[in-house]
C-alpha cells in the first residue's frame, strides 16, 4: 500500500467519482494514465516531482521497479487507486493543491530589474536546441527547426504587442508540435506565455479567450501528454515551479528569482528553457503594453 502525499484538486475530484482508465506511459518519476470517457491524461508522480495540474504525488522515489506496463487497467475502489494488482494507492490523507497564479503588479520596477539578471542566466545556462538557438546545430534539421521557432515566436510576440487579435490563434497553432522533446519546444513556449496572459491584471489578459480557442484546433498537432499540459495552461493552470518563478520575478529579489528559475530550467531536457522563454516573452509584452 502506497500513500498519496498530495494531489491536484481536479484529479482528486475525479478519483472520488468513478474513475477508470489505462496506463498511457511509464517513466522513472512519472506514470501517465489516460482516463476513460473524458480521454484526459492524468499523472502519478514520485516525491522528486513538483505539484502540477492533473497530478497525484505519491510516496515513492521511483516507479521503474513496479512492472507496470502500457494498457494496464486503472480503477478506484474504496478510496484507493488501483493499477491492476501491481500498485495500490491510498487517497484519504492526500493534501489538496490548485495552481494559484500571482497578481501582476501595478509597479513593475522590481520585475524590470529581475528580468535583466534572469535573461542573462538563461543565456548562460539554458538548454539550446529548442527555442534557445544552438550556436553549433548538430544537423540541418535542427538549424531549420530553430529558425522556424525563432520566426514563429517573434510573429506571435509582435501580434500581442500590436494588439491584433485576428492572427493570435493561427500564430500560436503554428508553434504546436514544433521542436524536439516529449513536449515539443513550441508547446512549452506556449505554456509559459499562456501562464503570463492569465495573471490577474495582466496587460495581455485580453488574449485569455484566444488561449482557450487555440486548444480547440491543436489536438491533432501534438501528442496527448503535451496537449493536456497546453490545455491546462490555456486556463491558467501550470505546475508549482512555474508559479513560484513568476511570483519571484514579480515580487522577489534577484537571488530569489534565479533560485526559482533553476527549478524551471530543470524541467525535462530543453522543456524548462522553452517554458522560461515563453514566460519572459509574456512578461516583456506586459511591460511594453503596460507602459
Amino acid at each position: 500500500m502506497i500513500h498519496a502525499k498530495l494531489g491536484d484538486d481536479y484529479f482528486l475530484q475525479q478519483i472520488v467519482a468513478t474513475f477508470t482508465g489505462t496506463v498511457h506511459s511509464v517513466f522513472k518519476h512519472a506514470l501517465n494514465i489516460r482516463s476513460d470517457g473524458k480521454d484526459e491524461i492524468f499523472t502519478l508522480a514520485t516525491k522528486a516531482m513538483d505539484r502540477a495540474p492533473n497530478t497525484l504525488v505519491i510516496d515513492l522515489d521511483t516507479l521503474d521497479h513496479l512492472g507496470i506496463q502500457q494498457h494496464d487497467r486503472v480503477s478506484v475502489r474504496h478510496n484507493e487507486l488501483l493499477i491492476e494488482e501491481k500498485l495500490k494507492i491510498a487517497i484519504p490523507k492526500a493534501s489538496r493543491w490548485q495552481c494559484q497564479l500571482p497578481i501582476y503588479p501595478a509597479n513593475c520596477t522590481r520585475l524590470k530589474m529581475n528580468m535583466i539578471r534572469v535573461k542573462q542566466f538563461i543565456d548562460l545556462h539554458g538548454k539550446g536546441g529548442g527555442i534557445k538557438r544552438n550556436d553549433s546545430p548538430v544537423s540541418e534539421f535542427e538549424a531549420e527547426t530553430s529558425r522556424l521557432l525563432q520566426q514563429r515566436t517573434t510573429l506571435l510576440y509582435e501580434e500581442i504587442l500590436n494588439q491584433r487579435l485576428d492572427r493570435f490563434q493561427a500564430y500560436a497553432a503554428d508553434l504546436v508540435g514544433l521542436g524536439p522533446g516529449l513536449t515539443p519546444s513550441g508547446d512549452d513556449f506556449l505554456v509559459g506565455l499562456f501562464a503570463i496572459i492569465h495573471l490577474q491584471n495582466s496587460p495581455c489578459s485580453m488574449y485569455k479567450p484566444l488561449c482557450e480557442s487555440v486548444i480547440k484546433v491543436i489536438q491533432p498537432l501534438t501528442n496527448e501528454i503535451s496537449f493536456t499540459t497546453l490545455k491546462k495552461a490555456a486556463y491558467g493552470q501550470v505546475r508549482e515551479s512555474i508559479c513560484s518563478f513568476i511570483h519571484a520575478i514579480l515580487y522577489g529579489t534577484e537571488v530569489e528569482s534565479i533560485e526559482a528559475l533553476r527549478k524551471v530550467l530543470a524541467i525535462g531536457s530543453s522543456s524548462g528553457t522553452d517554458i522560461a522563454l515563453g514566460l519572459i516573452s509574456g512578461l516583456e509584452a506586459n511591460i511594453k503594453l503596460g507602459g
